[in-house]
């Protein structure tokens, strides 16, 4: 999600956004425990961030091999027409999907790369009917399998503090 102000962010904003990136479920004690600051202004330092939407949400990450695995790829889709509005409606069928993890829009070279995630090929052939074939307007559809995650991290690195 594209937001047009960047919030100023001071050093204990990026204490805490540091450390809500290595363990969300910290309790607001511990949160302000580990960022040196007292447990009032943690938790309205994070609801400021919460409202600003620098913290778009929460989320547990699961191990893909601990779930058994199943079939990670991305796709590079280049459709046919390109006009706003059938890029608009690619982009609201793909993100309504719960196969598609990341739907991302691109330039230049395909109009999106995808990351999605299905059980097995089976699961991935259903996903390419549901969302490539049947839509007329995509012309073209390139995947990569992955074989190995060597790296995995959501962390986002934070600008420098406000003074």
């Amino acid at each position: 999600m594209a937001y047009s102000f960047a919030m100023d962010l001071d050093a204990t904003d990026h204490r805490l956004l540091e450390l809500l990136q290595d363990d969300a479920s910290l309790s607001n004690q511990a949160l302000a425990e580990r960022a040196h600051t007292s447990p009032a202004t943690a938790l309205r330092r994070v609801r400021r961030l919460v409202d600003g939407g620098v913290i778009e949400r929460r989320v547990a990450l699961l191990s893909p091999e601990r779930l058994g695995a199943g079939l990670t790829a991305l796709v590079e889709i280049t459709l046919d027409r390109q006009g706003a509005e059938h890029l608009d409606a690619f982009e609201a069928r793909v993100a309504d999907d719960a196969a598609v993890q990341q739907c991302y829009r691109v330039s230049p070279g395909p109009d999106f790369v995808l990351v999605v995630h299905a059980a097995d090929m089976a699961g991935y052939h259903a996903l390419v009917q549901r969302l490539f074939t049947q839509d007329a307007n995509v012309r073209n559809v390139k995947a990569f399998f992955s074989v190995k995650r060597a790296k995995f991290d959501p962390r986002l690195p934070l600008p420098a503090p406000a003074r």
